[in-house]
């Protein structure tokens, strides 16, 4: 009788961690998505509600012309003065979730209101904040 309960339990027990996965990867994938959406709007309210800045926060991003910027977390969550507008496209998402913490590469697309595409590979670092997924960090590398 034992033996049966815990075969029946073990398969039940793995179905629910990769439930959990699943959910945190989609939720990751929303807040980037409206984290990305919000910029462009110049949704400031939005945008730094997406972010949860610590101490140790870093946001490093590398030009096409091969400059690198250093940009004080804390800037991220200031008002958007010049919202570009246009749409971004984020793709070929790779995560790896543990627990409170994860990290998420992907591609970008951002597409400009004239049309204009300029093109990222980026890496997005994020804690899970009172339940809440939460940015706090990212290395943007914009490429041709």
């Amino acid at each position: 009788m034992k033996l049966k309960l815990v075969l029946y339990l073990i398969p039940s027990l793995i179905l629910l961690s990769c439930n959990s996965k699943t959910d945190d990867a989609q939720a990751i994938k929303s807040l980037l998505e409206k984290e990305s959406s919000s910029w462009r709007l110049g949704d400031s309210k939005t945008h730094a509600a997406c972010w949860h800045i610590q101490p140790y926060s870093k946001i490093l991003i590398s030009t096409v012309d091969g400059k690198t910027l250093d940009i004080p977390a804390e800037n991220i969550i200031k008002p958007i003065a010049n919202a570009s507008g246009g749409t971004s496209i984020n793709t070929n998402y790779k995560m790896s979730i543990h627990d409170d913490n994860a990290w998420v590469s992907h591609d970008e697309v951002s597409i400009a209101k004239d049309g204009k595409k300029t093109f990222s590979h980026e890496i997005r670092l994020l804690e899970k904040i009172n339940g809440d997924w939460k940015l706090v960090g990212q290395s943007i590398h914009a490429y041709k």
